[in-house]
């Protein structure tokens, strides 16, 4: 006679495990001073900060695998930590990247030729993220 609940325990959900940062790529310098940042995480949350605003938006799943795709073909992991001109520039843009774990410093007249198409589609993203910022300018739902 004696059933239910009596003696059942719900089971405890922890909090959801927050996004890890995917990438971070901050490009700076140049004649007009650039300061661009941009930062995806793991769950497709991204954020684009420029001098001039700060936005977030969605990366699909299919780009997402287009920027993992990019960073093998470009063997990110066995780059050298830094790539620097020797005669320095003050027009030179500078380009620090970091994939998982692994960051690369470099700056114009020294990419390394594999790491070119990474800062081609870094540079996109940031120039083009308005168009894919979410209709109401917030992240609905995911969590940074």
């Amino acid at each position: 006679m004696a059933s239910g609940c009596l003696g059942a325990r719900t089971p405890v959900t922890g909090s959801p495990i927050p996004p890890v940062v995917l990438l971070d790529y901050h490009r700076t310098g140049g004649i007009a001073g650039v300061d661009d940042r941009l930062v995806i995480f793991d769950n497709g949350a991204a954020v684009i900060s420029t001098r001039a605003v700060n936005r977030e938006m969605l990366v699909n799943q299919t780009e997402l695998a287009r920027i993992n795709r990019l960073f093998e073909q470009a063997e990110f992991d066995t780059l050298q930590g830094n790539y620097t001109s020797r005669h320095g520039g003050a027009d030179f843009m500078r380009y620090s990247i970091t994939y998982h774990t692994k960051s690369v410093i470099t700056e114009d007249t020294a990419v390394p030729t594999e790491l070119q198409p990474v800062i081609n589609e870094m540079n996109a993203i940031i120039s083009t993220g308005r168009s894919q910022e979410l209709a109401t300018g917030s992240l609905a739902g995911i969590r940074i």
